[in-house]
């Protein structure tokens, strides 16, 4: 069983990149190399950007602010330990990845990107009840570990 788990959470994931390589591949017309280079104009502020603009949509100020949350929350103090950080880190990433899927399904108008949306929701809420009980098991038999 921890084996087919772990294969149905790989190919959950390995279906979600193509997905999103060919939708982002299949929006981005190839680059004519004979055009003359783009100049980014925009202000050297790093975090510019980041600021909603008035003409943001719904959906664009959702996205924001789930991305903002998911990196505010995988800013863990790391312990030295690989697995107890990408555990606690990797939490913070699905449930980014959850807050995403939800906009998705909030705003979305393709079944199968609302579909797929569904589809992450529900296996990363699962893998995150699994590494929060990783977590309590660690925490219970390693007191000395550090805090997730």
């Amino acid at each position: 069983m921890k084996t087919r788990l772990g294969l149905t959470s790989l190919v959950a994931l390995l279906i979600a990149a193509a997905a999103f390589g060919f939708g982002w591949i299949s929006r981005h017309p190839a680059v004519d190399l004979k055009a003359p280079a783009a100049v980014d104009a925009r202000p050297l502020d790093p975090h510019a950007g980041h600021a909603d603009a008035p003409t943001d949509s719904a959906s664009t100020r959702s996205y924001r602010k789930a991305s903002d949350q998911m990196h505010r929350d995988m800013a863990i103090d790391y312990s030295g330990d690989a697995d107890l950080d990408f555990m606690r880190g990797m939490i913070a990433h699905h449930q980014g990845a959850i807050a995403m899927a939800k906009v998705e399904q909030e705003f979305g108008d393709d079944p199968d990107v609302r579909g797929l949306a569904g589809e992450i929701i529900a296996a990363q809420t699962a893998e995150i009840e699994r590494m929060r009980i990783w977590l309590a098991r660690r925490e219970t038999s390693k007191p000395s570990a550090g805090k997730p």
